[in-house]
């Protein structure tokens, strides 16, 4: 799924991903009342936050450009077929035309 010029991105995602999973099961699977659990959970999310916040920054800043590639790729297409479909247009009014003129 991911390509090799975007694994520093993948294995950040992945990082990502795997921790958070971890997180979610910790709290899922402790023996504790609620309070605690969101309290547990808060000082995770904080701890995260500190340390990995430069990853996810970076994670972000890849997913937003790979996304302004996409879309500038997929209006650039989008272009060249409406393009294509205009001078099909445009070659067939031609036709008729002259098919009407030689009548």
């Amino acid at each position: 799924m991911c390509k090799k010029e975007d694994s520093s991105f993948c294995f950040a995602m992945g990082i990502l991903a795997g921790v958070v999973g971890g997180i979610v099961a910790g709290v899922l699977l402790a023996p504790k009342s609620g309070e605690e659990s969101r309290k547990d959970l808060k000082n995770a999310v904080d701890n995260l936050r500190e340390k990995y916040s430069p990853e996810v920054i970076q994670a972000k800043e890849q997913a937003l450009c790979a996304i302004k590639n996409s879309k500038s790729k997929i209006e650039e297409a989008y272009n060249k077929f409406n393009e294509y479909l205009k001078a099909k247009q445009l070659a067939k009014a031609k036709n008729n035309e002259t098919n009407v003129d030689e009548m």
